[in-house]
């Protein structure tokens, strides 16, 4: 176990924080107020900062991310919320309306979608394929939307065809083989389906767009999150389904979104 003062439970932020910085974490002092404040002993506190410095990500740990102001669930194995992806929020919860049906595609913790539901009464369905990140969405949307596992648009109602106003589809955009480049809190405790895009990142992108036109109704949108260097691709597989897409971007958070519509006219 992390060496830690005798009475962990009493010891202080930078005590904890000192073990962290150690163990290499850049935002020790940050984490050990998160550790120090999740704990309910002495014993659980020093568990929590054995995983931390072995790599673990805080928000497995403490069982929780904040994202937009929300604590979200993300339990151990699921994909964390990232910082970048509030800026995805921001452009959806600049488009939605109440009583919009809404999709929260490759939903992961459901972060996106309990975004937009904490702010307008609307009609939402989130699905993700992975069985962990799905149970994780159901806690984190209660009785506020929908949550179903399976493949992109497999599992969802076929009553929603054609009459999606929004959708989000936070799809998985990392070239399979820079996995192995990615910080080990990623490539070693959230799912790989969750990340792998296939060989140029692209993969489960082009599959989600080529059915996203079949569910959004006449006018509705889709929002989904790209890199920078896939942008050119990523704006040509849109337009390539018939949407008008445009691109919008945040440089201090290295986000950019791509916010593709159908033909309002198009039955």
């Amino acid at each position: 176990m992390t060496a830690l003062p005798d009475s962990v439970r009493s010891a202080t932020i930078p005590a904890v924080a000192a073990t962290l910085r150690t163990a290499g974490c850049v935002f020790a002092e940050e984490e050990a107020e998160l550790l120090l404040a999740a704990a309910r002993s002495d014993a659980e506190l020093a568990r929590m900062v054995d995983r931390r410095a072995a790599g673990h990500p805080i928000e497995h740990i403490v069982g929780w991310a904040d994202f937009c102001g929300l604590r979200i669930a993300v339990d151990a194995g699921v994909f964390v919320p990232r910082r970048r992806t509030e800026f995805l929020a921001r452009q959806a919860l600049g488009l939605v309306r109440t009583g919009f049906r809404t999709v929260d595609l490759c939903c992961g913790s459901g972060a996106l979608g309990a975004v937009l539901a904490a702010a307008v009464d609307l009609e939402l369905h989130a699905a993700d394929i992975d069985p962990a990140a799905t149970a994780c969405a159901a806690r984190n949307l209660a009785d506020r939307g929908a949550v179903w596992t399976g493949d992109l648009f497999d599992p969802l109602p076929t009553g929603l065809r054609g009459a999606v106003e929004l959708l989000i589809a936070n799809v998985p955009y990392v070239p399979t083989d820079r996995l192995a480049l990615l910080p080990a809190e990623a490539r070693e405790h959230e799912a790989r389906v969750a990340l792998d895009g296939g060989p140029d990142g692209l993969a489960v992108l082009r599959r989600m767009v080529a059915e996203a036109p079949g569910w959004l109704a006449p006018g509705g949108t889709l929002l989904f999150e790209t890199s920078e260097r896939q942008l050119p691709a990523a704006l040509s597989v849109a337009r390539g389904a018939g949407l008008a897409a445009r691109v919008v971007a945040d440089e201090e958070l290295d986000a950019t979104v791509v916010i593709a519509t159908r033909d309002a006219t198009r039955r």
